[in-house]
């Protein structure tokens, strides 16, 4: 895969939980070519490598919530057996998915950690060069609630009106 296929596919797999920028195991063991189950067996036994920061066991609701951003046709199927959450997913942070790579081995573990190291960086610097965008975004996250849902209906009112009325109140008006 070449960087800027990297650099997308990593990017998308980014999440900001609980404040941070994040990675859920499953994602990670995903690029690394290994199962979920690996990853995680390698971490528990290194899990001195592994503090607070670097790594977190997300809760059944933000579990359950990545869960829905990831609706597809598949899964309004009922689920096949070994498909629903057994354990709740772990949450690495920049530092924890850098502690990975001494944790796991392989060629494309190595390379995997580069690119994911290199896209944080990327983010990092994108957002440092953009302070006011930086800004919004982290206030939008702060401020996430409600409210929004409001501006979004008023909105889709004005964008879904059906066309004769809309083309009712266009133009000028006559006396």
């Amino acid at each position: 895969m070449n960087d800027l296929m990297n650099h997308e596919q990593i990017e998308r797999k980014i999440f900001i939980i609980r404040g941070q920028k994040v990675m859920i195991d499953r994602d990670l063991a995903e690029l690394y070519g290994v199962q979920t189950k690996v990853l995680n067996q390698a971490v528990k036994r290194n899990i001195e490598r592994f503090p607070d920061e670097f790594m977190f066991n997300l809760t059944w609701e933000e579990a359950k919530s990545l869960r829905s951003q990831f609706v597809t046709l598949e899964e309004t199927e009922p689920l096949k057996q070994g498909e629903h959450i057994k354990h709740l997913p772990f949450a690495f942070t920049e530092q924890g998915i850098a502690m990975l790579s001494s944790v796991l081995r392989s060629k494309q573990a190595i390379q995997v950690n580069i690119a994911i190291i290199k896209t944080f960086v990327k983010i990092r610097q994108y957002l440092s060069t953009h302070a006011e965008l930086r800004k919004k975004v982290e206030e939008l996250e702060k401020n996430y609630d409600g409210k929004f849902r409001v501006v979004f209906n008023e909105l889709a009112k004005i964008l879904y009106k059906p066309e004769s009325k809309l083309k009712a109140n266009l133009g000028f008006q006559k006396d």
